[in-house]
C-alpha cells in the first residue's frame, strides 16, 4: 500500500529550531513511548547544518533512549519535505503501523 508519512496519525508534533530543543524532544517522545497507534511528527528548518545535527539527534536519540529504557528500538521513521521551509520526520512504532494497515 502506497501511502505518504504526512498521513499517519499523529500524537504529537514538534516544531524546533535547534539541537537542544531536539533533544527536550526525544526525552519526551521516549518517555512517552510508541507502543500507541500514533506517532510523533518532527519539523525543522531546511537550513542544511542545522537540519542535519537535528535529524541525526531524533533518529538516535530516540533508538538510544528507548534502548535505555529497556524497550526494543521497533520504531520507523520517514524524512520529507514538510513545505518550503521545514524537513519533517514521522515516527512511530512498527507495531502501529502493521495494526493500521501500513
Amino acid at each position: 500500500m502506497n501511502f505518504h508519512p504526512k498521513d499517519l496519525p499523529i500524537s504529537n508534533t514538534y516544531d524546533l529550531k535547534d539541537e537542544k530543543e531536539a533533544s527536550e524532544a526525544v526525552e519526551e517522545m521516549v518517555k512517552l513511548g510508541f507502543s500507541d497507534k500514533k506517532g510523533f511528527r518532527v519539523l525543522f528548518p531546511k537550513e542544511s547544518r542545522t537540519a542535519k545535527r537535528i535529524g541525526y539527534t531524533i533518529t538516535t536519540g530516540v533508538t538510544h533512549g528507548l534502548k535505555q529504557k529497556k524497550e526494543v528500538p521497533d520504531i520507523r521513521y520517514w524524512t520529507y519535505h514538510h513545505d518550503d521551509d521545514h524537513y519533517a520526520i514521522v515516527l512511530i512504532g512498527n507495531d502501529a503501523l502493521s495494526e493500521l494497515g501500513f
